[in-house]
């Protein structure tokens, strides 16, 4: 079988980009690159170049594993990205990718030096920046800080790289490159950039102003589901191309990115992608964290308690489907209104997204880290809510099925880890409370520091509701619970 090395070898019915790959110079660095970033970014990237040409190809760094450089640098860059959907699978070969640099900082930062280099985007989550540790140690002497110091004069992790790249930049006059961070984090270009800052300040204090002056630091939002790729990937690539491709990777058709537009050495046409431009990205964050994340905590949590393994699974069942769409109104209710977005029709997509059948998201996986994600998904807007005089029910539906899943055992017994960074403390919490009586509960896990609002445990409105159908779980069962909860 031919290897996908160019794309004349492509002999299936895959789309084909609409440019040369070898006409474009690079124009981009990506600090992780992962299956998502193949999937989101380089894929609008690709859309972009298609679009309206430029010299907008990227350089992938992946900053630890050599397995991407490995799989892309044979297929110079190419690479098929599948889209399924209700039983059907398409295909498009990407050619955005210009190479990938594996484990190796000098390399990366030759190229973060780079002239024509005009955006750095990142896909490395809030742990792969290293800001905990800025927080952590604001002493000039904390040994971890001076390990920051160290990578200033051979950098490899995140912050180091990119403040060393920019210092370069900046003695030799080259403009400074555009940070675009793509992970799944509020206000993530300002949590960059405080980070970035923070970290040139520890040498240079003028380095910091500079940066802080004159670096663009843009705030995004993403969303496309990507799992993992497969053996059964590899080989719907095969059939669908009639290449072996080693780098192949399988998503949802869904795509979201919603950008910041603040690109002073411009950027790549990613509205041909299907990109929004926009002033200002919190609204959006918002809408996703209050209607995706929040409805997904709650099917998680409900769908794992009744037996459901996939997001799919949850929406099979008329009693958990339901609940979904009652969550999803009354998060929209919650929602102002925002330019280029139908909330109705977001909800309705959001829906098909989770019935899609080729995708196997696990509520198990959804479940995890709970105290991380409910006071933004679910205490948040249950405080609008009553601010706005509507319902809190769905809200504190969501807020009790987590409370259920902590007790770790479901209706019948089977035992589950909590997978949350405060499963200790919430132990130690149940554990001195009855495990039969879901006031004590209720009071025992609202009580954990900087979890649960004040504003809202102060709501007799929320605490009665979360208790009554907490105690109704205890007594009754989840899955009679949710029943009821759904008129069914």
């Amino acid at each position: 079988m031919t290897r996908l090395t160019s794309l004349a070898a492509v002999k299936g019915g895959a789309v084909l980009p609409a440019y040369v790959p070898s006409k474009h110079g690079r124009g981009i660095v990506h600090l992780g690159i992962g299956a998502f970033h193949r999937a989101h970014q380089a894929a609008m990237t690709d859309a972009a170049l298609s679009a309206e040409g430029g010299d907008w190809r990227i350089t992938g760094v992946s900053l630890r594993s050599t397995d991407v450089a490995e799989a892309l640098n044979p297929q110079n860059g190419l690479y098929t990205l599948i889209e399924r959907a209700d039983g059907a699978s398409s295909a498009r070969i990407i050619a955005a990718i210009r190479d990938v640099i594996a484990a190796d900082p000098q390399a990366t930062l030759d190229a973060l030096i780079d002239p024509q280099v005009r955006v750095v985007t990142l896909t490395v989550t809030e742990k792969g920046y290293g800001i905990d540790r800025l927080k952590r140690a604001p002493d000039m002497d904390h040994p971890s800080v001076m390990a920051d110091l160290q990578a200033l004069r051979a950098p490899a992790g995140v912050l180091g790289l990119l403040t060393a790249a920019l210092r370069k930049r900046r003695d030799v006059g080259i403009a400074p490159f555009t940070v675009l961070s793509c992970d799944n984090l509020p206000g993530n270009g300002a949590l960059l950039r405080d980070g970035v800052v923070g970290f040139a300040r520890l040498t240079e204090p003028a380095l910091a102003e500079w940066i802080a002056d004159n670096v663009a630091f843009p705030s995004s939002m993403v969303d496309r589901i990507t799992p993992a790729a497969t053996p059964e990937t590899l080989a719907e690539a095969e059939r669908l191309t009639g290449c072996e491709d080693r780098a192949a990777i399988e998503t949802e058709p869904f795509l979201q990115w919603v950008i910041e537009d603040h690109f002073p050495q411009g950027r790549p046409r990613w509205e041909s992608g299907g990109a929004l431009f926009v002033e200002d990205v919190a609204p959006y964050e918002r809408m996703k964290l209050t209607m995706l994340n929040g409805t997904h905590s709650m099917l998680a949590y409900a769908g794992f308690l009744t037996g459901q393994t996939y997001v799919r699974d949850v929406m099979a069942d008329p009693v958990l489907s339901t609940l979904v769409s009652r969550h999803l109104e009354a998060a929209a209710a919650v929602l102002p209104a925002l330019p280029g977005i139908d909330l109705a029709a977001y909800a309705d997509a959001l829906k098909e997204r989770f019935r899609n059948p080729a995708i196997a998201h696990e509520t198990w996986q959804i479940a995890m880290d709970g105290t991380q994600k409910l006071p933004q998904r679910i205490f948040q807007p249950a405080l609008e809510a009553l601010e706005r005089g509507q319902s809190v029910r769905p809200f504190a539906l969501a807020a009790a099925v987590w409370m259920r899943f902590t007790l770790g055992r479901t209706d019948d017994n089977r035992e589950h880890a909590l997978r949350d960074p405060r499963e200790e403390e919430i132990r130690d919490a149940l554990a001195r409370v009855p495990q039969e009586q879901g006031i004590a509960i209720r009071d025992a896990l609202s009580a954990l520091p900087g979890f649960l609002p004040e504003s809202l445990s102060a709501q007799p409105a929320w605490q009665d509701q979360l208790a009554d159908l907490l105690q109704h779980m205890l007594d009754h069962g989840v899955v009679a619970t949710l029943k009821e909860e759904a008129g069914v």
